[in-house]
């Protein structure tokens, strides 16, 4: 029989001297901490319970548009396995298309390549203000804080976006980066920031973001976005938004930069029929988003609207080791969000315990391959492998069955101690051995195996095998029935 545990979230720090022999990376240390702190945070999970709550009610509403669901997911997922299996044809089709449109194209290995592509561009228009719409290939990249370092303004003008960069914190949420701040909180930090009234309401608060946030469109030289969608056939760019933000920081500027990462490409344009209700029922329980707009390239002669320069940054950064990688399914994620909201982990200990940029299950499993496993492993351990992110995942993912791939692999890599390779060797020749299991009082095994199993132990509850046997419990069993037994 299997022994129960469980987790406790109280405990997660462990003891003085256990820190260097169990933590295999720093990273893993501070998820620990971070999370620790966190779970028995009351007022945050309740902030947190009443947000998703009002996220689940309105789901349903959403997949009502849809006749067969199923289907429409099904056929998702299929068009995303056609992109990422012929990514590098349809990214040079991508690039002539938008190149022809007057665009230019930019191709960035690393964040750093990333970083200077965009500090080139400032320089050349002779920048000093930036504004910003919601993404998070740029939070990926840690643009707000480079383009500060070369004084250059850059001014997030997404609501939630905006709060986050005014209390000086990344996103909680890839899809709503403030979900853990209550309207109170909200009306706090505009009172300490802004020195507005401290009793405002969230329309009254909005009221005062859309007044500042106004004149920083007139004043940049440079809008960036991101994309949820390139689309090859017609070198085109689409975005998905409910605030127009993304319209203005793309159409007022002179120049329009959009840094968008190679696994968000879908073939053709008419993919967007399926890609953009999907995306906003799973995203945020809509049929479809506000403000929808799809991006060709620069202004032409004959228009009177839009940018006068457009650049499409390619951002890799991590993302071929996923192609190579048997968690390559991790690059159909949409970034609905989804996945997120339901995961048990992820309401426990909030999105900035994980310490990545994407957090939830798609970030546990995505993010060991665009870092790097050794340093970034303990994230696919931060799941109760419950299968709810893959069963509310629009385009299928099979997050859980990927989190126990990455698990394998950060073993078969050699990302794992000796101690803990040799112990896990001991458990299954015992588990396998009948002659073993039967060795024996359960006391005695709960001594021998809680003592041998510290690494296991001190982030969980003990281990408690049966007072008996299986053997022993079969037999009592036959024989109050009547029954020999050999």
């Amino acid at each position: 029989m299997r022994p129960c545990t469980k987790w406790r979230w109280t405990t997660l720090k462990p003891p003085i001297g256990l820190k260097n022999k169990y933590m295999h990376s720093e990273q893993a240390e501070k998820f620990l901490e971070r999370s620790a702190e966190m779970a028995p945070d009351l007022d945050h999970r309740r902030k947190i319970n009443f947000n998703i709550g009002k996220y689940n009610a309105v789901v349903p509403h959403g997949k009502a548009q849809f006749e067969h669901l199923e289907l429409a997911r099904k056929k998702a997922k299929n068009l995303k396995w056609r992109a990422i299996e012929k990514l590098d044809r349809y990214l040079e089709q991508f690039e002539f298309n938008f190149t022809r449109n007057g665009g230019k194209v930019i191709w960035a290995e690393t964040t750093e390549q990333a970083q200077q592509a965009i500090l080139d561009i400032c320089k050349a228009e002779q920048c000093t203000t930036v504004v910003k719409s919601k993404s998070m290939a740029t939070e990926e990249i840690h643009l707000n804080d480079f383009l500060e370092q070369h004084q250059i303004e850059s001014v997030e003008t997404d609501l939630g976006e905006y709060i986050q960069q005014l209390d000086g914190e990344p996103p909680y949420h890839i899809v709503t980066p403030a979900m853990h701040k209550s309207k109170e909180d909200v009306a706090k930090l505009f009172a300490e920031k802004l020195h507005t009234a401290p009793d405002l309401s969230p329309e009254e608060l909005t009221l005062v973001a859309r007044e500042k946030l106004r004149k920083k469109y007139v004043q940049a030289q440079v809008g960036i976005t991101g994309a949820n969608f390139i689309i090859a056939d017609t070198g085109s760019i689409a975005l998905t938004e409910n605030e127009g933000n993304a319209r203005l920081s793309s159409a007022w500027p002179k120049t329009h930069i959009v840094l968008v990462g190679i696994e968000k490409l879908i073939p053709e344009l008419k993919d967007l029929g399926l890609f953009w209700p999907l995306l906003a029922t799973f995203g945020t329980g809509q049929k479809i988003t506000v403000y929808n707009s799809i991006i060709s390239g620069p202004r032409k002669e004959e228009e009177t609207d839009g940018p006068e320069k457009m650049f499409v940054i390619l951002l890799d950064n991590g993302r071929t080791n996923l192609l190579n990688a048997k968690s390559r399914e991790g690059l159909y994620c949409i970034r609905c969000g989804a996945c997120l909201n339901a995961c048990p982990v992820y309401k426990n200990i909030g999105g900035h315990a994980y310490g990545t940029t994407y957090s939830g299950p798609v970030g546990s499993v995505i993010t060991p391959h665009l870092r790097n496993m050794g340093e970034w492993k303990h994230l696919s351990y931060a799941s109760s492998l419950c299968g709810n992110c893959t069963e509310v995942c629009p385009v299928r993912i099979n997050l859980h069955e990927l989190l126990l791939e990455n698990r394998y692999e950060a073993v078969a890599g050699g990302s794992s101690s000796l101690g803990e390779r040799i112990a896990w060797k001991m458990w299954r020749r015992a588990s396998l051995s009948r002659t073993a299991m039967n060795l024996g009082t359960g006391k005695m095994k709960n001594f021998v195996v809680n003592s041998l199993f510290k690494s296991w132990t001190h982030l969980r509850g003990e281990l408690h095998f049966a007072p008996k046997t299986f053997n022993q419990a079969y037999r009592e069993k036959q024989q109050s029935l009547g029954k020999e037994t050999k």
